[in-house]
């Protein structure tokens, strides 16, 4: 890639200019329109799911969801209530406002990525204060053919959306394709689990999911510029010394992640 601008007639200016330093300069721009639009949308959608469900015969579930969890309970074995139990456990209680956030703060600090773990905070606080308010003033009752112990309201499902903030937040951060698919399988498998488990009815997992991926996206759009910038630059752990001179002009220091 040249890095030159393209001149009049030669096309449209990328939304975000590519540049070969390490540190991202000011003139460098970030689409954030639609991303936040994107993400609000889903958290609207979101309320509106919440406002049909609240509304709806004293909460009582929908054919597709009775049909669903039906065949589920039908199709229960040790082989699948051991993983969706273990899920349960990872997505949930202190595992996931403890254990699972210390370790990927602590990763993103030991590996110089501080704007990025202050980002993931945010947005992991602000989910889950979010889906608390959407519980209790939803307060849609849980199924009954349940293997686990929740806490009330089962819209929308905190696992469902702390798998996807997770997912949705670590692929802005990382940008990579891999990153992407894991969190997509890994927001999936936790979605699945929880209908299997019995702890909540689809739509309740699909409200999750929009929260988690919708509170990522509109809170990346004031960290863009400063996850862009800190991404290009090398991260190795804290305890490696890292040389703070600039590259020679002309000399390739961009360090690929």
């Amino acid at each position: 890639m040249s890095g030159e601008r393209p001149g009049p007639g030669e096309g449209p200016v990328e939304a975000v200019e590519e540049v070969l330093q390490s540190d991202a300069p000011a003139e460098v721009k970030i689409a954030r329109l639609w991303p936040v639009v994107s993400g609000a949308a889903a958290l609207l959608f979101v309320v509106l799911l919440a406002t049909v469900i609240f509304y709806r015969q004293a909460d009582k579930p929908f054919g597709f969801e009775l049909a669903w969890m039906n065949a589920l309970v039908a199709a229960r074995a040790p082989v699948w209530t051991i993983p969706a139990l273990v899920l349960d456990q990872v997505g949930g209680g202190i595992s996931s406002i403890v254990y699972v956030p210390l370790v990927i703060i602590g990763g993103l600090l030991i590996w110089r990525r501080p704007w990025a773990a202050l980002y993931y905070v945010i947005a992991a606080v602000t989910s889950g204060v979010i889906v608390t308010i959407i519980k209790n003033l939803v307060g849609r009752p849980r199924p009954t053919a349940i293997l686990v112990q929740p806490d009330f309201g089962s819209f929308p499902s905190g696992h469902s959306a702390t798998a996807a903030l997770i997912a949705t937040t670590l692929a802005i951060i990382f940008w990579r394709a891999w990153v992407w698919v894991a969190g997509l399988v890994y927001t999936l498998l936790m979605m699945l689990s929880r209908t299997y488990l019995g702890a909540h009815w689809i739509l309740d997992t699909v409200g999750g999911m929009l929260v988690g991926v919708g509170v990522g996206i509109v809170l990346w759009a004031p960290f863009a510029l400063r996850l862009y910038r800190e991404r290009r630059r090398p991260h190795p752990p804290i305890w490696v010394k890292v040389d703070r001179h600039p590259a020679t002009p002309g000399a390739s220091g961009h360090t690929a992640e």
